[in-house]
């Protein structure tokens, strides 16, 4: 089955692109809601969770403690680093069970960070959605309640939208210039041709 990654910058629209395919008929895997799903239900993890982070890691109830592991690891790019490298291999795991389970001529994963996890070795293709920065802060500024520092900040921790551009395979350019549906139509279409090879 044809696997295609789909990414982007805070604020670039990947999500609104992933919709589009899924009205097409396209199952999505949303990566970040498999890893939150992961951290309260893959054993393996949590245990290396508790181990990382301490035990305090998570309520007597099993839920995640979100504010102890954010203020572990919100500065510290080691700690981030840690974090990320005991969460992606779970979300690996959820995404090939969760392929084995579908019956469409290709599947979608969703992820922020595709590149920066290596995820999109998985995938067949790659699609990048892009758009200018100060359009993204003002996006995000609206949609979430951002300040532009806050939205600065998380858009640093991500690889340039230059460098993910030069990794893709595809880009649609969610800029206002060009409508979105029509580039995702054609993609979807040349999709299912390289299915049907």
């Amino acid at each position: 089955m044809l696997k295609i990654g789909i990414t982007g910058n805070i604020g670039g629209g990947k999500t609104t692109v992933s919709k589009i395919f899924e009205v097409l008929g396209i199952p999505v895997f949303y990566a970040d809601d498999a890893a939150k799903k992961a951290m309260v239900e893959d054993d393996t993890l949590i245990s290396d969770l508790k181990e990382a982070f301490g035990a305090e890691s998570y309520f007597a109830d099993g839920t995640l403690n979100r504010k102890h592991i954010a203020a572990i690891v919100f500065n510290d790019k080691a700690q981030l680093a840690k974090l990320n490298s005991l969460v992606h291999p779970a979300v690996f795991r959820a995404f090939d069970n969760w392929v084995a389970n579908q019956h469409a001529p290709y599947v979608i994963k969703e992820a922020a960070l595709l590149f920066e996890s290596t995820s999109y070795k998985m995938c067949d293709y790659s699609l990048m959605v892009t758009a200018p920065l100060e359009l993204r802060i003002a996006r995000v500024m609206q949609r979430d309640g951002f300040t532009q520092a806050e939205v600065e900040s998380r858009n640093a921790k991500q690889f340039s939208e230059e460098k993910k551009i030069e990794l893709a395979n595809y880009i649609v350019r969610n800029d206002d210039t060009e409508l979105v549906i029509p580039q995702v139509l054609a993609l979807h279409n040349r999709f299912l041709a390289l299915a049907a090879k």
